[in-house]
């Protein structure tokens, strides 16, 4: 399989990305079951001066071979390594190709839902070979939450979060009294694996809320 060109990497959305990746393993028998891209997240929610809750900054770490998948054919001054400027065209398609899927951010604020706005303040850091997507999506309409549920999950699994081990959630701002709680994906059983094992790389998993069961939940209290 011939990887893209420089002009195509521009221009491709993410989710294309992903299928083709996706294909790559295929043809490399590399890949038996979703998902297919792994990504480490770091979250961060932020609070007004009044206490409502504005919105949440994420900084996801792509695996080390969608890291090289996603650069190949990039130009760049330094061989191998790429600067914020020279990534930034890559960050804003990817960015803005999520806006269907909801950038994968699922919230609840007092029970009900709340809804995000377009991101703000992203960039791709080429760090140690890995990727790292930063960015910030604010409330529509910043909110006093007594509680405030977020998942984050693609529905589809090609995608497969997971926290990081230090410092994964942060409150900027928030209430003293406020609480975090993190609730971690259930482990995959053999009856999922093998579920999944019958669906090629290269299709949609049938139904779509599939990757619901592997979310990461994040839950803050405030009195």
């Amino acid at each position: 399989m011939v990887l893209p060109s420089k002009n195509c990497m521009m221009t491709r959305p993410l989710r294309y990305m992903l299928a083709a990746l996706a294909g790559l393993l295929m043809a490399a028998g590399t890949a038996q079951a979703h998902p297919h891209v792994w990504v480490t997240m770091s979250s961060t929610l932020i609070y007004a001066a009044d206490g409502s809750v504005t919105g949440v900054r994420h900084a996801w770490t792509f695996d080390d071979m969608f890291s090289t998948f996603a650069t190949q054919g990039l130009e760049s001054k330094q061989k191998g390594v790429f600067t914020r400027e020279e990534l930034q065209p890559l960050a804003e398609v990817n960015v803005t190709s999520l806006k269907e899927y909801e950038y994968f951010n699922y919230a609840k604020a007092n029970g009900k839902k709340a809804v995000f706005t377009d991101p703000v303040d992203y960039y791709l850091e080429h760090k140690d070979q890995l990727l790292i997507l930063h960015f910030t999506l604010p409330l529509k309409t910043p909110i006093k939450a007594q509680s405030l549920d977020l998942e984050v999950f693609d529905p589809a699994y090609f995608v497969d979060f997971a926290f990081a081990e230090k410092n994964p959630v942060e409150l900027k701002g928030a209430p003293a009294a406020c609480k975090v709680n993190l609730g971690k994906p259930q482990e995959m059983t053999k009856e999922l694996a093998d579920r999944l094992s019958k669906i090629a790389p290269n299709e949609q998993i049938p139904e779509n809320t599939f990757g619901a069961q592997f979310a990461n939940k994040i839950s803050v209290t405030c009195p």
